[in-house]
């Protein structure tokens, strides 16, 4: 029997093996262990399946998003390579929006989630949690039900060879350490086992597929991105939309035209902060280019957004926001010499 170092093993043989449970179960790894030792341990398994490899952008995907195929690719490889991406930004960026295409290009439908946290959402909620369920006699009883998390993560187990996609819609607007729990370190360490709050009576610890992988999008308006703690920001990688930044800056022309593409331009130059911008995400409907559908979207859409960002300030949003002040500092800004 041949001889294998511990670093050598395949996934998940180094997570399942790593289990401090007495009993470690290995009946669905027996056509590996076949593989590697070389015996006839699992006449009837099929062959392990072949690592996993995320599909690439494509044209239809870059037409689709109005987006840059080599932006789309690196995105796609950034989470190929660590499992889990946030993107952030401000409002209207196309976050939510970009995600879920990205994940229905990489994976079938069925094999994409969407969750929304906020501050009431707890690790019950996102993982599993005992839950009342009706009894005999009208008594009421409790049963351990799995969330959105461990669900995909039952069905990646059942389907290997497919990527499966969780998007955390909102995700800095959880108290991530209480909805992540023990999991947070699965996050970081994929070929390793932990044991788990509700089912610490599993004969085994539970392991995190490499077919997972999860998608958070951030709001910087809600919460800055200075604020999310370390553990967060060492098991995501975080990919930027702002609306003043490639690729977001493209997709405004190339969604709804000039004039809107200035107008928006010239409002978040004016933005003193930052995270404190407005995304393309308004204008691009096809109201935006009929008779008043223009100013109706900046009065019903816009303004509101802009006087929730500037509430309690001694400031004249029409003189600074408004679409006639704007046009006539763009009419300025294009006649050198004139003043604004």
């Amino acid at each position: 029997m041949p001889s294998i170092a511990f670093a050598d093993l395949p996934a998940p043989l180094p997570a399942k093996l790593s289990s401090q449970s007495d009993v470690v179960d290995l009946t669905e790894e027996l056509a590996l262990l076949e593989r590697l030792l070389g015996e006839d341990l699992a006449p009837t398994q099929s062959k392990p399946p072949e690592p996993l490899v995320l599909a690439g952008a494509d044209d239809a995907l870059a037409e689709q998003l109005l987006i840059d195929k080599a932006w789309l690719q690196e995105v796609i490889d950034l989470l190929g390579e660590q499992r889990q991406l946030i993107l952030y930004g401000p409002p209207g960026t196309g976050k939510t929006y970009v995600a879920q295409h990205i994940a229905r290009h990489l994976t079938e439908p069925n094999a994409v989630k969407l969750v929304q946290f906020h501050p009431s959402y707890s690790y019950e909620d996102f993982f599993e949690g005992y839950r009342p369920v009706p009894g005999e006699d009208g008594k009421v009883g409790f049963e351990l039900r799995p969330g959105p998390f461990r669900r995909i993560v039952e069905a990646a187990r059942q389907d290997p060879s497919a990527p499966h996609i969780l998007i955390i819609d909102e995700i800095n607007r959880g108290n991530l350490a209480k909805i992540f729990g023990e999991l947070y370190f699965l996050l970081e360490y994929r070929d390793q086992s932990i044991g788990l709050l509700y089912s610490a009576g599993e004969e085994d610890d539970f392991t995190l597929p490499g077919n997972v992988f999860l998608i958070g999008t951030m709001n910087t308006v809600d919460r800055s991105i200075a604020l999310v703690d370390t553990a967060m920001r060492r098991h995501f990688a975080f990919v930027p939309l702002h609306p003043a930044e490639e690729p977001v800056r493209g997709r405004a022309k190339r969604g709804y035209g000039d004039e809107p593409a200035q107008l928006l331009a010239e409002l978040n130059r004016r933005m003193a902060d930052y995270d404190y911008g407005i995304g393309p995400s308004y204008l691009m409907c096809s109201s935006v280019t009929g008779e008043g559908g223009l100013e109706r979207i900046w009065r019903t859409s816009i303004m509101p957004l802009l006087e929730e960002l500037h509430y309690g300030e001694p400031l004249d949003l029409d003189s600074q926001y408004g679409l006639a002040a704007l046009r006539k500092r763009i009419a300025a800004r294009a006649a050198p010499g004139t003043e604004e």
